[in-house]
């Protein structure tokens, strides 16, 4: 829940809450975000939101995912002189409406383009010098977003330094998702790297990935435990879940009771996010619960009449479970506050105590 100055003064007037406790309670509210001032304001969904969202994507798409064989044709020293003019003057924009115009949302969205411009950058000056490394050069600027390659590795580098630093001075937690992004194209790209060789089996790749996406999850847990005004571990939680879940997911195994592991793992996942109060975590190990049911529907119990209502059963067992919890939320939250043990008390962030 979000609350204002202006609703806490509309409390006092309503009568809801005492005059001389306004203050103190604003003093608190304060210590617990050092830096509210400095942060942006929770993101809404309205008409310039979404208009302010839907640019920054547009320009960063433009300049990545959706460009032409024109636009690599430029050369690396144009590419690199375009990121960099783009950085430049994103950069100045966004410090102006961040700081003169005290706009944080459009301001931080410019940052965040110009924080995109940094592989680009890096294209250019290995397409120029031909820097590739050992595994040589790897196609266009449009590969970056499609190909697995190792060359890549050091423009993920170079996203994740710039958004490090964008994030220094402009704590914008959409810069995140830059940073998130290239962390999860760098867990597919440091395959070969680790093996020290261009081919690999799909067996490395998905560990590799897997792995990567734990180490990805931990970050997301440090920054969890550190809050700064803003949701800036959202986006290191969805990539990280991304790599890990996926490459678990397609790990292909003859054993039913690897099987049966995977699902209790998934049902995992969905306490682990209401340890953590992040939904991510419960929609991926939803999807794993439901795949696992879809397999058993669909060769272990293929022939059975009974494996369908048998099922219904259960999700509406799910449902009333739900409901019952709906109810007791209440109880049930200072019953678990008052009796969960200290070690994983501490585990869990301010925004889930």
């Amino acid at each position: 829940m979000q609350f204002t100055e202006q609703d806490l003064r509309a409390a006092v007037g309503a009568g809801a809450l005492d005059a001389d406790r306004l203050r103190p309670l604003m003093d608190f509210l304060a210590s617990r975000e050092p830096n509210a001032a400095l942060a942006a304001p929770a993101p809404r969904f309205d008409l310039a939101h979404l208009l302010w969202y839907a640019g920054a994507l547009i320009v960063i798409s433009a300049m990545g995912l959706f460009s032409t064989l024109a636009f690599s044709a430029m050369g690396g020293p144009a590419l690199t002189a375009t990121a960099v003019v783009y950085g430049i003057a994103f950069t100045i924009a966004g410090h102006y409406l961040w700081h003169a115009r005290n706009l944080r949302v459009p301001g931080g969205l410019l940052i965040a383009i110009a924080v995109s411009m940094a592989p680009l950058a890096v294209f250019g000056i290995q397409e120029s010098y031909g820097l590739w490394g050992q595994f040589g050069q790897p196609g266009t600027v449009h590969d970056f977003y499609v190909w697995i390659k190792g060359s890549w590795v050091f423009m993920e580098i170079a996203a994740i330094v710039a958004g490090v630093i964008a994030l220094r001075y402009y704590p914008f937690p959409f810069i995140v998702m830059i940073i998130a992004v290239a962390l999860w194209f760098m867990s597919m790209d440091l395959t070969p790297w680790i093996f020290g060789r261009a081919e690999f089996t799909w067996e490395e790749r998905r560990a590799v990935s897997m792995w990567f996406g734990l180490a990805v999850l931990a970050v997301a847990w440090i920054v969890d435990r550190r809050p700064r005004g803003g949701d800036f571990a959202f986006w290191l939680h969805l990539f990280g879940m991304l790599a890990f879940w996926c490459s678990l997911s397609v790990k292909s195994s003859d054993s039913e009771l690897d099987k049966a592991l995977y699902c209790l793992l998934n049902v995992g996942l969905v306490f682990v996010s209401v340890l953590l109060s992040r939904r991510v975590y419960a929609v991926f190990g939803t999807l794993g619960v439901a795949g696992y049911l879809g397999y058993l529907a669909r060769s272990v119990f293929r022939d059975s009449m009974l494996f369908p209502f048998a099922l219904s059963l259960i999700g509406i067992a799910v449902i009333a479970l739900g409901l019952l919890y709906h109810k007791k939320q209440a109880a049930i939250a200072a019953w678990v506050d008052e009796h969960l043990p200290a070690a994983l008390a501490w585990l869990r962030p301010a925004h889930a105590r």
